[in-house]
């Protein structure tokens, strides 16, 4: 009894015709009927029915198609499995990431990811949330770690929220405000604001909490590098909404307080296509990521 057989088997009780069944399996009708043959005289049994008008299923042949299917997938998910595991052995990542990661150790993760798999080339694509998703849909890029904003829509994509992380008020050390614990977003109405461009989470947070509260931000300057907007703060050139992990970390000196009115957040999250089968690198990726960063219970 070969793996040949059975599958030959299988296919006739799917069938229920030879000719089918052969051109299932791409074998010629003739070899097919032999193989049955050879299986019902190894086995003493007969398995299949034969007359001019139909085919069909002995008991025997009934009981060991059940057996065979289930054998047959056990091989079929021990060989996806296998050309899985070799195909991390090699290959190409492809990573979207924000600008400004936060908490988020990118660096870490992917070298993590190299100690593991050595062999995978690896590309990061730094965007916005918004050019992220749609260079997921358009499977530019693997896996991306973005922040779900109104305007992106779910849409092909699953989303695994990984932080939230608080948005604080990044002003000059000497400014005025500067001794201040906490801050009401109308009170910087008339501020000139150093911003992310359009497109950015961030950007995005600042315009509708300022509509909220009653005014149009002014934008000075724009940009999408976290410590060049923290070094412009710091010159005096404007005031900022960045997360708090940006303006903790070691770098020019600006006064930091406390947004509350309204309080606002930002999420890292890590997307990736669904209804796609990613790619063993982009698996092995994602639980060396997901086994660091435990995905918030609200995150879909």
């Amino acid at each position: 009894m070969n793996l040949r057989q059975l599958r030959s088997l299988v296919a006739i009780a799917d069938e229920r015709h030879f000719t089918r069944a052969a051109a299932r399996e791409h074998v010629a009708q003739p070899a097919l009927s032999q193989q049955i043959r050879s299986l019902e005289a190894e086995i003493g049994l007969a398995l299949v029915e034969r007359t001019t008008r139909k085919v069909a299923m002995t008991q025997a042949g009934d009981l060991l198609v059940a057996r065979a299917r289930r054998a047959l997938a056990e091989l079929d998910a021990a060989s996806s499995e296998l050309q899985s595991l070799a195909g991390v052995q090699a290959g190409h990542l492809s990573v979207g990431a924000l600008h400004t990661m936060g908490p988020v150790d990118l660096s870490l993760l992917l070298a993590t990811f190299h100690d593991r798999y050595p062999a995978v080339e690896m590309t990061v694509r730094e965007q916005s949330s918004e050019e992220l998703a749609e260079m997921l849909r358009d499977d530019e890029i693997d896996l991306a770690f973005l922040s779900v904003t109104e305007r992106i829509q779910s849409r092909g994509l699953f989303f695994r929220r990984l932080i939230s992380e608080e948005l604080v008020v990044a002003l000059p050390a000497e400014h005025a405000l500067a001794g201040r614990a906490e801050l009401r977003l109308a009170e910087l109405a008339s501020e000139p604001f150093v911003s992310f461009r359009e497109g950015a989470r961030l950007r995005e947070l600042l315009v509708g909490a300022a509509a909220g509260a009653g005014f149009e931000p002014r934008i000075a300057l724009e940009s999408n590098e976290i410590l060049r907007i923290r070094n412009l703060v710091s010159r005096g050139l404007g005031v900022a909404i960045v997360p708090r992990s940006d303006v903790e970390r070691p770098g020019s000196p600006v006064a930091v307080c406390d947004l509350v009115d309204p309080p606002l957040t930002r999420d890292i999250t890590l997307a990736s296509r669904e209804q796609r089968r990613p790619s063993p690198a982009a698996e092995a990726f994602l639980a060396v990521a997901l086994a660091e960063y435990v995905p918030l219970a609200s995150g879909t």
